[in-house]
């Protein structure tokens, strides 16, 4: 059992590395796979939200049925994510390319259980250093004003917004993305699909839907918060801040049941307050 899970992955790993050696060595790879994985993914909610308002059977799924994303709503959000691409990420990229040296490949593929773990590792840690950011940046005014408070203008996300960022979250995260597989020591596969189900989950996390199919009806008990949590705390913001697991909001007191679409919260955070005032 133990040979067969060391040996699913070596196939595709033979493949990649004979067809696409020099493309997956460049240092640039991750930043392009993470990038295409956005936008694919944006591309595809985001012809949701047009049909929704005329096809019931996609209406029905979103967390604001009444509530559709209108052309607006998409060109401010696309137009602050491309701005964000060209003028922060394009120059990292550019910098990693020009200072980091190519990824060496190794000749064996992880395990099956390696790479799932090395995945579920990376999401845990990456978990609680969003958690304490976000929890800082929510109860620190000036922290909030200046590099949160945007993202924040939606109080309904949609799958544009999951980038609606200020430069130093977009940082933040990229950076955090790039440095934890490092630090855990992952082989290079294991850091590609973690980039990818980041993106992924990150992505459904803003997304507005509720399908039977997304993460927070898969995991079980709760453990994770999904899309309508961070709706939740979109509409609330003082509670929900890990961006995917549960865990740290049940322990920090900060988790909170979200609301039917339709009905506001009952009272708004103090520290929200103290932010406006």
């Amino acid at each position: 059992m133990l040979d067969s899970h060391a040996l699913v992955l070596q196939p595709l790993w033979d493949y990649l590395h004979q067809n696409h050696h020099d493309l997956l060595r460049s240092p640039l790879f991750p930043v392009v796979l993470s990038v295409t994985t956005y936008f694919v993914l944006v591309g595809i909610y985001t012809a949701l939200d047009l049909l929704a308002s005329t096809w019931p059977s996609i209406n029905r799924y979103r967390l604001h049925p009444d509530k559709p994303v209108t052309w607006p709503n998409i060109w401010i959000t696309l137009g602050v994510t491309i701005y964000n691409h060209l003028f922060f990420i394009f120059p990292a990229a550019v910098a990693q390319w020009l200072w980091r040296p190519p990824t060496p490949l190794p000749p064996e593929a992880p395990s099956l259980w390696s790479f799932l773990l090395g995945i579920l590792g990376c999401m845990v840690v990456f978990d609680f250093q969003y958690y304490l950011w976000h929890l800082l940046h929510h109860r620190v005014p000036w922290l909030y004003r200046t590099f949160h408070a945007i993202h924040h203008q939606y109080k309904q996300p949609f799958s544009l917004v999951t980038q609606y960022l200020s430069g130093w979250e977009l940082f933040s995260v990229g950076f955090w993305a790039t440095v934890d597989p490092i630090l855990l020591r992952c082989h290079c596969l294991t850091t590609w699909g973690f980039m990818v189900f980041n993106v992924y989950v990150s992505t459904e996390d803003h997304c507005g839907y509720d399908f039977p199919w997304a993460m927070h009806n898969l995991v079980p008990f709760g453990l994770w918060g999904g899309a309508p949590k961070h709706d939740a705390h979109h509409q609330r913001p003082g509670t929900n801040f890990a961006p995917f697991f549960s865990h740290w909001d049940w322990l920090g007191g900060t988790n909170t049941v979200p609301t039917m679409s339709g009905q506001s919260a009952s009272e708004e955070p103090e520290d929200m307050k103290e932010i406006k005032d």
